[in-house]
């Protein structure tokens, strides 16, 4: 039986590279004898759309060629489903593709990883808001001044990474102030002022930034991290520990762990996968095993 495989890119992904990486990939598919299926998306929404009808059409895989903001997209296609969701990362933070494992070095050996279809279900995260949207993310969720950096990040005409996020991080202490947040997490409440809060099932945002570092994507659980208000010299003192994961350690900071976690506070948009979500109140809900990753790394 011939196997089908769709690629879903993002032409504009790490400045073009996305394109070449998908035309290679591609080519080396149909050399091991796939059917391969390219979708292009011209926006996120025209991405997401393309992905859902990709996976009623059941293929092989679902293959996202592109930054963490693409692999969003695809996920809410293949969510549920049991379609394989392979992740080449041709985007600029590409934390998601870190957390899955980077496929082999040649296009060749990451043609034969997808052909071979070893899986590993992971978890994914439901997101509901206040006026019942739903959707779903697969690493972390930022609210607050984390959240505010990426809407000045994703103003910028340059490219990203660690080093825009430390150009909006500085630009955006001029004007923040803490929020009084609300967080229930299985019942376990933390009402206080505070910094931000991150929701992770994977470790890292940001290209790389470890809000979450303990966070496992298949434990059934979400990891949660408040940093309590603090004057902002000393945030700036503290924040850069987050490159390392240092920072769980601090009095400043809460760590929590669940199932369930309720946001509620005037903390502007939220961010899931890098992706600009929409404002408190909110609720993460962790699905077991809604995602079959490919794995990519052999």
């Amino acid at each position: 039986m011939t196997p089908e495989i769709d690629l879903l890119v993002n032409p504009r992904s790490g400045r073009g590279r996305a394109a070449v990486t998908a035309v290679r990939l591609k080519e080396r598919l149909r050399e091991a004898g796939a059917d391969v299926r390219v979708l292009v998306g011209h926006s996120a929404a025209d991405s997401r759309r393309l992905a859902r009808l990709s996976a009623a059409d059941r293929p092989h895989a679902l293959v996202a060629v592109g930054g963490d903001g693409l692999v969003h997209q695809a996920v809410q296609g293949v969510v549920g489903t049991g379609v394989p969701l392979a992740v080449i990362p041709a985007g600029t933070g590409n934390d998601i593709a870190r957390a899955f494992g980077r496929p082999g070095r040649s296009t060749r050996d990451t043609a034969a990883a997808i052909l071979a279809g070893r899986t590993r279900a992971t978890d994914a995260v439901r997101l509901r808001l206040d006026d019942g949207a739903e959707r779903y993310f697969l690493s972390v969720l930022a609210c607050g001044f984390d959240a505010r950096v990426n809407e000045r990040v994703n103003g910028f005409r340059f490219g990203v990474g660690r080093a825009g996020y430390v150009v909006g991080l500085l630009s955006e202490l001029r004007s923040f102030t803490p929020t009084d947040f609300t967080v229930d997490v299985d019942g376990r409440r933390i009402e206080e002022p505070g910094m931000l809060v991150a929701v992770g099932n994977t470790s890292a945002y940001g290209g790389g930034m470890h809000i979450c570092p303990d966070a496992v994507p298949d434990d059934g659980l979400l990891d949660v991290v408040f940093l309590r208000a603090a004057p902002l010299s000393r945030f700036v003192r503290l924040f850069p520990l987050v490159f390392s994961g240092g920072h769980t350690g601090l009095e400043q900071v809460v760590v929590e762990r669940g199932r369930s976690v309720a946001i509620r506070g005037e903390a502007g948009a939220v961010y899931a996968d890098g992706e600009r979500i929409g404002p408190p109140p909110l609720v993460c809900d962790v699905v077991s095993g809604a995602v079959e990753m490919l794995d990519l790394t052999s």
